[in-house]
């Protein structure tokens, strides 16, 4: 005939010191239960709970506070250390498991989360002097595998992304300084900032936004801005230069001085520059940064000089920045001055002068006078006798 199953209450002791109460069934710990270890001193001012029985004083810490299933704690449960309560939550078959809460030795909360066989393991946040520092994921008790959040000492965001093995990994981040000032925006990869798409900032202004490698700019679109978040540079980048294709570039008032096309980091193909006021001075063709091929210039103007803004003065050829081959001039007002042969900026070789859209002068210049000898002169007669002045 079997024994009756029944739930006993009782202490247990060991060398005369209670090392548990509650509830038993079968011999086995279950039900709601306490468990001690016995210390007979206070080390640092601890504080140790009395148990008192008919006997004597019995000073013991509580370790343990909940339910025990099958000899150990299983369900709800409460973790002390030096009689301070360290951990509250899940338990199953003696280990925390499921939702749970820490602290710290002053009872402030240091950890929420979830936990697998004794380790967190899945979301949870983490807390320093009551700021959040931390939240992601966990696993076997590290940060962090997965999405994760981090602060300063001040709760600001100082980083979000994602991470691996307890470094920032893969995907997209957020730096901050202790300032609260941004300071990357960007992808990672292997632990490393960065690759991919990303943004930098100095004194909480944007620098920089494009793509990276390896921790620096690198290849594919990217924009470029100066201390005074004005932008200096949109354009592609290859091996951490201004490389190839389309770009744009700004002066450090954040005005349009140059777009058109790079290559190998130079001004290479067709363009247009600016002047600081953001007028048109120059459109045509660009090799190893400097002016080469056809080209226009434009007048010079001022932000005030709005009546000749745009007035084209040249068009030609161009050599290593210069005027270089055949070439027209033309007046402010779009009138024809000269047309013929440059080299090295100034008239050389074969030309001819016009005023008021008449021919006064053809014939052969160097350094950008005249030649008149062996040459056919043509002059107007109202004009005759008289040093023409360009």
């Amino acid at each position: 005939m079997k024994k009756n199953i029944y739930i006993e209450k009782e202490e247990k002791y060991e060398d005369d010191k209670l090392i548990f109460e509650g509830e038993y069934l079968n011999g086995k710990r279950n039900g709601k239960g306490k468990e001690y270890v016995y210390n007979s001193f206070s080390l640092f001012g601890v504080f140790f709970i009395k148990e008192i029985n008919d006997k004597e004083k019995k000073y013991n810490i509580l370790i343990i506070e909940g339910e025990y299933l099958n000899g150990k704690i299983n369900g709800k449960g409460k973790e002390y250390a030096d009689n301070k309560l360290v951990f509250e939550g899940e338990f199953l078959n003696g280990q925390r498991n499921g939702k749970g809460k820490e602290y710290d030795d002053l009872g402030r909360l240091k950890f929420k989360g979830e936990y697998l066989n004794g380790k967190r393991n899945g979301k949870g946040k983490e807390y320093e002097d009551d700021k959040l520092i931390f939240e992601g994921e966990y696993k076997d008790r590290k940060r962090w595998n997965g999405k994760g959040l981090e602060y300063d000492n001040k709760g600001k965001i100082i980083f979000e992304g994602e991470y691996k093995v307890g470094k920032r990994w893969n995907g997209k981040g957020l730096e901050y300084k202790e300032d609260d000032k941004l300071i990357i925006e960007d992808e990672y990869k292997d632990g490393k900032r960065w690759n991919g798409k990303g943004k930098e900032y100095k004194h909480n202004e944007l620098i920089y936004e494009g793509e990276y490698r390896d921790g620096k700019r690198w290849n594919g679109k990217g924009l470029e801005y100066n201390e005074d978040d004005k932008l200096i540079f949109e354009g592609e980048y290859r091996d951490g230069k201004r490389w190839n294709g389309k770009v744009k570039e700004y002066n450090i008032r954040g005005n349009l001085i140059f777009e058109g096309e790079y290559l190998n980091g130079q001004r290479n193909g067709k363009g247009k520059e600016y002047n600081s006021w953001g007028n048109l001075i120059f459109e045509g063709e660009y090799l190893y940064g400097e002016r080469n091929g056809f080209g226009k210039e434009y007048k010079d103007t001022r932000l005030t000089d709005l009546l000749f803004k745009g007035e084209l003065i040249f068009e030609g050829e161009y050599l290593n920045g210069q005027r270089n081959g055949k070439g027209k001039e033309f007046t402010k007002y779009g009138n024809l001055i000269f047309e013929g042969e440059y080299l090295n900026g100034q008239r050389n070789g074969n030309g001819k002068e016009y005023l008021h859209n008449k021919l006064i002068f053809e014939g052969e210049y160097k350094n950008g006078q005249r030649l008149e000898s062996n040459k056919k002169k043509i002059f107007n007669k109202l004009f005759k006798n008289l040093k023409i002045i360009k």
